[in-house]
């Protein structure tokens, strides 16, 4: 059976990057009927957090990115790792280093000015010293001097690296805590996890793991590296690129399956196909379709996919993910009498905005009253039009409150005092609404209501001149 596995690091919030390699390992699970497990990797004790954690299982769940078994924890594996820590000692694949981190840095500057590369020089490897009285050792790996450590990428193709150039690595720190490298080849060995899908930086640490799986007489799991995603400008992706936390996404009005949508699309395709729905990622998904070189992150198309996914959600829906927006704005958007229904103004507005957040600043009118600017009112509250507009507010109190009617009364008013429709539509549009640009008038002023409508046309008609 297939076996995936999302290992986050909970040092930070789930950023775009991490989102897309647990899709891309929850969505080959998923099409082959396997399994998806969550690993938090918490052994960075200083900077690991509950609320990081928290912060990830939100994301996660958010996306709608589900897993099988989990969330596993390194920190209560430790006595599995010094199990194994100790079989490598045994069986004299490994052994205890008793350098200071002193006598480390001395030997890395030597090797600097010699102009070597760093690394560990192997003294502890074969010594017959007696160890140094009251210091706690490290455990390291007894890296083979000769061969290759050699693997099949299903990215990348075949990556072959001579052990000569590898040093000894730290397996077990002194204080007991597994390294990255050691730690994560434990948990996919014990959690039978058979494809190890990560992001192409981590490359240069699989020769690493391939060397510990040998020494431990273990199958290899399938690798698959996939591409860096970079901004749009070429460089590593960054906050001022939008790699943000994928929460943020949702405080900052994007639907879930968009972003789903748009990870999957930064290194992967499928044909032209730019929407497409989760079920589709999960029958299409396929490493051949993986890009070798860098996604590139681009905000604009974010927002256009967010604007196709809203055009096509149910209203109801994207009703009850805008309410929160209107609240933080000072809107009562509860349907009750004498208010806008929300899901009608929502029907109404979303196809001109590409976020929840730009859908309630453009429904915030329906709520509340917005006073036009002095600009507006220079431009639009012209002392010809101030007729017109009385006369259309006597049509409106009784004009059958529908967008037809309401439409027919705003063309004989301004037929009856030989002005162009747009003269009279665009007063009252700024009257009501206090803005310049909105849907249709009448559409809007269904919605809104007579008894507000005519409320709002009053408290403005003392601003018309004349």
């Amino acid at each position: 059976m297939i076996r995936t596995r999302f290992a986050p690091s909970p040092t930070g919030y789930l950023h775009i990057g991490g989102a897309r390699t647990a899709l891309f390992s929850w969505a080959y699970a998923r099409r082959h009927g396997g399994k998806f497990v969550l690993r938090i990797e918490d052994t960075d004790l200083e900077r690991s957090t509950v609320q990081s954690t928290q912060a990830i299982l939100d994301g996660m769940a958010w996306l709608g990115l589900d897993y099988d078994e989990g969330p596993f924890y390194q920190m209560q594996r430790l006595a599995r790792y010094h199990e194994v820590a100790e079989q490598l000692l045994r069986s004299g694949n490994a052994y205890y280093c008793y350098a200071s981190r002193d006598e480390l840095d001395e030997m890395r500057e030597q090797q600097r000015a010699a102009g070597l590369k760093p690394r560990y020089d192997g003294r502890w490897r074969d010594s017959k010293q007696t160890p140094p009285a009251g210091v706690k050792p490290v455990v390291r790996l007894k890296n083979p001097l000769d061969g290759e450590a050699a693997f099949t990428d299903l990215v990348k193709g075949e990556i072959t690296v001579a052990n000569r150039e590898l040093d000894d690595l730290v397996l077990l720190r002194a204080d007991g805590v597994p390294t990255y490298n050691f730690g994560v080849v434990i948990d996919d060995l014990d959690m039978n996890i058979t494809h190890v899908i990560r992001g192409d930086d981590h490359v240069n640490n699989t020769p690493r793991q391939v060397n510990i799986l040998k020494a431990l007489d273990a199958p290899l799991p399938q690798y698959a590296h996939v591409p860096m995603i970079l901004g749009a400008d070429g460089e590593r992706l960054s906050k001022r690129h939008g790699a943000v936390s994928v929460v943020q996404y949702r405080e900052d009005g994007y639907l879930p399956e968009a972003l789903v949508n748009y990870l999957a699309r930064l290194g992967w395709s499928h044909g032209d196909e730019e929407v497409f729905s989760r079920e589709q990622l999960v029958d299409w998904f396929d490493f051949s379709a993986i890009n070798r070189s860098p996604a590139k992150f681009n905000p604009e198309k974010l927002q256009w996919l967010n604007q196709q996914y809203l055009k096509s959600a149910d209203h109801v829906r994207v009703a009850e993910l805008t309410r929160p927006f209107l609240d933080a704005d000072g809107c009562d958007a509860t349907t009750r009498p004498g208010v806008p229904d929300l899901p009608r103004v929502v029907n109404l507005l979303k196809e001109r905005v590409n976020t929840l957040a730009e859908l309630a600043d453009a429904a915030v009118y329906f709520f509340r009253p917005l006073e036009p600017s002095d600009e507006l009112k220079a431009q639009h509250f012209a002392v010809e039009a101030k007729q017109a507009i009385l006369y259309l507010r006597d049509k409106l109190a009784v004009v059958e409150w529908e967008s037809h009617a309401i439409h027919d009364a705003i063309k004989i008013a301004a037929k009856e005092h030989g002005m162009k429709l747009p003269k009279v539509a665009m007063p009252l549009r700024v009257m009501v609404t206090g803005e310049a640009q909105t849907p249709s008038i009448n559409a809007v002023l269904e919605l809104l209501g007579r008894e507000e409508t005519l409320k709002r046309m009053d408290q403005q008609l003392a601003n018309f001149p004349g």
